[in-house]
């Protein structure tokens, strides 16, 4: 089974993830930063804004089973991408709706993905294709937060609850039982 990988960014790195968890073909997901300037940001460094980083999620998925055109739909349907820097009371660049293609392929499929979800909104979309430069990984106290503690945090629970369950109604045939 080959491993491809996906760097979406769509506001705070504990919703998205949530999210991407849920579905089928999902091999794994890491919340972690990309898209700045500094080496080796922390959480705190990345919430100051002074960075340039997005909180994001780099997905592993096995290709056979869900396809990179797909993992774009779901972000764009489980997320404002018409917020610039900013998703819900989550403000600053760090929050920025972006993709961050690992080829050319990705690129296109990005591109279109963005023409695709224009559709289903009334205002312009926001998203970012940025170049990938350089992935760093989240604290681990960040990794799996919502399986983990999530639950126990008002602002997930104000937040997840209803991906879920966008994710749910519109990609039913792609969450896992």
């Amino acid at each position: 089974m080959a491993t491809d990988y996906a760097i979406i960014a769509g506001g705070c790195f504990w919703c998205t993830e949530a999210v991407f968890q849920s579905l089928k073909g999902v091999l794994s997901v890491e919340s972690g930063y990309t898209g700045g300037a500094s080496a080796h940001p922390t959480y705190e460094q990345v919430c100051s804004g002074t960075t340039g980083h997005a909180e994001a999620i780099r997905i592993g998925f096995d290709p056979q089973l869900i396809s990179y055109d797909d993992l774009l739909d779901v972000s764009f349907a489980t997320h404002d991408p018409t917020q610039l820097n900013r998703q819900g009371n989550d403000i600053g660049t760090q929050y920025r709706s972006a993709i961050f293609p690992l080829n050319a392929s990705q690129q296109r499929s990005a591109e279109q993905a963005i023409e695709r979800a224009q559709q289903d909104h009334a205002q312009p979309i926001v998203t970012t294709i940025e170049a990938f430069i350089e992935w760093y990984p989240a604290e681990e106290y960040h990794q799996n937060y919502w399986d983990r503690v999530g639950e126990n945090n008002g602002f997930c629970m104000a937040v997840i609850p209803p991906k879920l369950q966008k994710l749910r109604k519109k990609f039913a045939d792609r969450v896992k039982d």
